[in-house]
């Protein structure tokens, strides 16, 4: 679907909560939910529900509110879900390892395809399914097998370089648990940094500010 204006940030953030929550309902049997209810829901309000989804050409239909199977397709198709992506993870430490074997990339539309590492005794080996290859093997793997999605798990010291290993490559994205700010100098990269710092020192000023 094209979209009808620039949607901002703040809006793309939110369309993965819109997903999860539609998920929900429809696990929980729901056929269709009004703004007003999906607000409640989610703690925004029926007007910021609208006005995200306009964005996007709208949805709903007056007095009939959101049909779940239709809006849960529309807000995965928006999300790219569909697409093909595959990825790759770069490091297969405590972080890489953690995530190969708890997060379920494929409930994103994400195929993840490979690992990669230096450490002796994981390369060669299969984590959660996942085949662990050497470093040094990235770029001849990728020109295989091309990915759109790299996860950098990696130490500090090397994420910039394997970041621009992964950007010569091909990739068009980075998920970023480096803990850096990375300075690839390509700027049709994207890059989604996660911070567990920042947000554990957010949570602490919010308990802070509690009388």
């Amino acid at each position: 679907m094209e979209h009808k204006q620039e949607v901002s940030k703040a809006v793309i953030q939110r369309l993965p909560r819109y997903y999860r929550n539609i998920c929900e309902l429809k696990a929980e049997g729901e056929q269709r939910i009004s703004s007003k209810a999906l607000a409640e829901r989610m703690g925004l309000t029926a007007s910021q529900i609208r006005q995200d989804f306009n964005c996007f050409g709208g949805f709903g239909q007056q007095g009939y509110g959101y049909n779940i199977e239709n809006l849960r397709g529309e807000i995965s198709d928006i999300l790219g879900m569909n697409r093909g992506h595959n990825a790759v993870i770069l490091g297969a430490g405590n972080l890489g390892r953690a995530l190969m074997e708890n997060f379920h990339f494929e409930r994103s539309g994400v195929a993840l395809s490979a690992a990669f590492d230096v450490a002796p005794d994981v390369v060669g080996q299969r984590l959660s399914g996942v085949p662990v290859h050497h470093v040094d093997q990235l770029e001849e793997y990728l020109g295989q097998h091309p990915a759109s999605i790299g996860v950098l798990t990696v130490p500090r010291s090397v994420a910039n370089r394997i970041a621009g290993r992964l950007v010569a490559s091909g990739v068009k994205g980075i998920w970023n648990f480096t803990n850096i700010e990375l300075t690839v100098d390509a700027p049709d990269i994207v890059i989604e940094n996660v911070h567990f710092a920042d947000s554990l020192l957010a949570l602490s000023y919010m308990i802070s500010e509690v009388p």
